[in-house]
């Protein structure tokens, strides 16, 4: 087990999250969740993906980027998926886009957010999220 079987799984949780749907369901065309998002994917059909609790109130911008970071975390290749600190960015990035389409201050995208400090490593910048 490593970083990248953790982004796997975080990635599984964020498609169950999105979706409201179980991992294995098999009345739908692909059972499994990962492979069912992605044919909805192809279609371009996000309406579809997306909890109906959610009743059209969301940014189409920011959904389609969850399910992509979502569907790239559940990359069939590890070394295809991202970080779990790139990960933390884009939520990150998601939620900023969310908050200002809401119209939600500064201070309360940052009691939101994750906070996290650069790092760098021998393989680069990384970004770690700190302790609160």
């Amino acid at each position: 087990m490593n970083e990248k079987s953790d982004v796997y799984s975080f990635g599984i949780v964020l498609l169950e999250i999105i979706t409201n749907q179980h991992v294995i369901n098999q009345s739908r065309e692909k059972p499994h969740i990962a492979e069912w998002v992605g044919v909805m994917l192809t279609k371009g059909d996000i309406k579809s993906i997306i909890d109906p609790k959610f009743s059209g109130d969301y940014d189409a911008g920011s959904v389609w980027r969850a399910v992509e970071l979502a569907m790239s975390c559940v990359n069939p290749s590890s070394t295809g998926r991202p970080t779990m600190s790139q990960v933390v960015i884009e939520l990150n990035e998601c939620l900023a886009s969310e908050n200002s389409r809401r119209g939600m201050s500064q201070n309360m995208e940052s009691k939101g957010s994750i906070q996290y400090t650069e790092v760098s490593t021998n393989f680069g910048t990384e970004y770690t999220p700190e302790a609160r």
